[in-house]
């Protein structure tokens, strides 16, 4: 088989899940309306897709091996399926459960796909591969920033969760012709224990640069998710853009973020290596998040396309970089358990980010507090990035 095709299904799974994730943030200023809640509430709803996707994660490395990557990735669509269908009820413990699922149905996709690229990937392809791969995540984000809303004026919010929820179904059942050659290692008598749920985090604090990677993605997930949950509702309140057109601004730092995870790889792969790639997103990220938070309704729609375009590409741009490294420092045959465990990372800093983002907007009574704030943890992100020594393990060959 050639290692473009599961390229291309994995990119396309991971694009379906992540637009099943933002889709209620998306259309947050509408559904808090109806539900007569404050939009900044939708950081918990972050918080609780993550923190369902964090024990996703930690599970991944057993499950994977006992179902195979595909039907696991299949099983991770149901769940968001089914998730969107009960976000829908206009009852908060309704979607609150709905969070839930859909956060058990992300966290699996990245550590199987992972699994499947490190088997099907050559080594001198394998940031690229990776990187290409990660675009799913910005391509999905901009397919709810850039769908969403339209589609929501004109069947409404509730009935839009509905149409992605089939979506993400039909993607289960067409990477179905895939199941045969992708699964075809799977352990199906492989028992769960409980130390399952440790021995993913043992791995990556046990290796120095599995462990740099982690902490560098939770600081950085902070920023990410930040950015993609609140943007489109910062710019509907505090700048009086339209739906539409704030949701397009959101597909704009999506489409920097594809071109970021691209190039980014390319980078660390050719030039800097993944240390100093990283230290200078920190820093472009620092810088955007500022940019960001000084925006003006005068501003011409240039300079805001230009802002956005350089956060996204930093912001959202730094996790192909991350993946790669982190495949090829796992133990052989390892690439989904060391994935799920620095994921874990990754996620909590998502359940911590938007929430205190939300909570010091409300505070403050502007999301330029939030957009503040990132500055604050790129910059450090950034400082201790400098200030490590370069280590032989963080610099791609």
């Amino acid at each position: 088989m050639s290692n473009w095709l599961p390229l291309f299904a994995t990119l396309f799974i991971q694009a379906m899940v992540a637009m099943a994730l933002l889709t209620l943030p998306v259309m947050a200023p509408v559904a808090a309306k109806a539900l007569e809640v404050s939009p900044a509430l939708v950081g918990v709803y972050v918080a609780i897709t993550y923190a369902g996707a964090m024990f996703a994660s930690l599970t991944s490395g057993t499950t994977v091996s006992r179902l195979g990557p595909i039907r696991v990735s299949q099983w991770g669509l149901v769940l968001c399926a089914a998730g969107l269908c009960l976000c829908a009820v206009p009852w908060l413990p309704a979607i609150g459960l709905g969070a839930l699922l859909i956060g058990l149905g992300y966290g699996p996709i990245t550590p199987a796909s992972s699994q499947i690229l490190a088997r099907t990937t050559p080594p001198e392809q394998m940031a690229l591969v990776f990187s290409i791969k990660q675009t799913g995540v910005p391509v999905g984000a901009m397919m709810a920033g850039a769908i969403v809303p339209t589609l929501m004026m004109g069947i409404g919010w509730q009935w839009s969760l509905a149409v992605v929820a089939l979506a993400c179904l039909a993607s289960a059942l067409l990477s179905q012709v895939m199941r045969e050659d992708l699964d075809d290692l799977r352990q199906a008598n492989l028992p769960f224990q409980m130390g399952t749920l440790t021995s993913p985090l043992r791995m990556v604090l046990g290796h120095r640069a599995l462990t740099t990677m982690a902490a560098c993605s939770f600081m950085f997930s902070m920023v990410q998710m930040s950015l993609t949950t609140y943007l489109v509702t910062y710019l509907h309140d505090d700048l009086t853009y339209g739906m539409v057109s704030a949701g397009l601004l959101l597909s704009v730092t999506q489409m920097g973020g594809i071109g970021g995870r691209i190039a980014w790889g390319m980078v660390a792969d050719r030039w800097m290596g993944t240390q100093k790639t990283l230290a200078l997103l920190a820093c472009l990220m620092a810088t955007s998040a500022l940019a960001t938070a000084l925006l003006l309704p005068v501003i011409p729609p240039w300079g805001v396309w230009g802002i956005l375009l350089v956060f996204g590409a930093s912001a959202i741009g730094w996790n192909g970089v991350y993946l790669a490294e982190v495949a090829r420092q796992a133990p052989e045959g390892k690439a989904s358990m060391a994935t799920g465990g620095t994921l874990t990372f990754t996620f909590l800093g998502v359940v911590i980010g938007p929430p205190l983002f939300g909570a010091l907007s409300s505070a403050f009574g502007t999301y330029r507090a939030g957009f503040l704030a990132l500055v604050v943890t790129s910059g450090l992100c950034a400082w201790v990035l400098y200030r490590l020594k370069p280590s032989a393990e963080l610099v791609s060959e």
